[in-house]
């Protein structure tokens, strides 16, 4: 599959190193007043080459609109072409896994399945490709915020480094950095945080919300693990101690948005259903397989913690999933 979503839909084409990737969105309503430049801006946070932490790879990253918008910058309700042109490819990098495959990489299970595949920067299993997940979802993110709805999400752990103990931004930074002179990798987790989210989204069965937001996540590459709420942290937990009591007992429904309950250890959902409460969850992220531990053998340019650039790719499915729940439900 090529494309995600029910509603409001995403489709992206393009591989590493071909000459552009791009997408096409599906289910956009018409007349929603639409700022490129802060759609350019989530690619910007996304973009490789950014500092000396990040890949090597340089790409100007600047989306172009082919269609769905009229010249006042207002949706049409059709669908939204787009490309972002590949500049800085070196496919020679690569010549050395032609005919080898990588450990803990696609390369193996790609062949397998199709008999064939593009080398080149992992082709089209390349991370690469998110960039075309979040022009979809700076698009479903401009809808949102317009309804006071509002997607959040935050490094808070890298390696054994945790910001609930105390460590900072320039810690895991520091702890890249080595690691990087090392020829390693690492990984972490990422949390995220949807605040103004209506009540009534998700199924109660099939399309739960949960679900709806961990098939998204899970397809962000390197994803290894998703929750929500209290999740696998609170497991030792009993029922009392996560139990989330209304903040108005005799007319819980009376409750103003995001003050149902007193604590939200359902992370904003109840029985697959959003309860109006933030929608909070967390990623575990793991360490890339590519390595730089033998320097004579070119292994092409990769990020030694994919975290930071990350973080508008959780945020961009995110907001694009509960766009996709809004129309679902009726909400637009």
């Amino acid at each position: 599959m090529n494309t995600f979503g029910n509603l409001y839909r995403v489709t992206t084409f393009g591989e590493s190193h071909g000459p552009a990737i791009g997408g096409v969105i599906d289910g956009m309503p018409a007349g929603v007043k639409i700022d490129l430049e802060l759609v350019q801006h989530e690619l910007d946070r996304r973009r490789p080459g950014q500092n000396a932490l990040m890949t090597e790879r340089k790409e100007p990253d600047k989306v172009e609109i082919l269609s769905g918008l009229h010249p006042s910058g207002l949706t049409l309700g059709t669908p939204i072409g787009f490309l972002i042109r590949n500049t800085n490819q070196r496919s020679s990098d690569y010549d050395c896994f032609q005919n080898d495959f990588r450990p803990n990489h696609a390369d193996l299970t790609y062949t397998a399945k199709y008999g064939l595949r593009d080398h080149r920067g992992g082709g089209r299993s390349s991370a690469r490709a998110t960039a075309s997940v979040v022009v979809g979802g700076a698009f479903a993110r401009q809808v949102l915020e317009q309804r006071g709805i509002l997607v959040k999400a935050q490094v808070t752990q890298v390696g054994p480094l945790k910001l609930s103990e105390g460590a900072t931004e320039k810690d895991f930074n520091e702890l890249i950095a080595r690691l990087k002179t090392a020829g390693d990798t690492v990984g972490g987790i990422i949390e995220g945080e949807i605040t103004g989210c209506p009540i009534g989204l998700g199924e109660p069965l099939f399309m739960k919300l949960q679900a709806m937001l961990a098939s998204a996540m899970m397809s962000i590459n390197a994803v290894k693990g998703f929750d929500y709420g209290s999740g696998f942290m609170d497991v030792d937990k009993t029922g009392k101690q996560l139990r989330d009591e209304w903040t108005n007992a005799d007319d819980p429904m009376s409750a103003p948005a995001g003050e149902l309950t007193a604590t939200n250890h359902s992370g904003g959902i109840q029985g697959g259903i959003s309860n109006g409460m933030p929608i909070t969850f967390r990623l575990a992220f793991k360490p890339i397989p590519t390595l730089h531990l033998d320097p004579s053998k070119p292994r092409g340019r990769h990020d030694t913690c994919v975290l930071p650039r990350a973080v508008p790719i959780v945020e961009a499915m995110a907001a694009s999933t509960i766009l996709d729940a809004m129309l679902l439900a009726g909400k637009l």
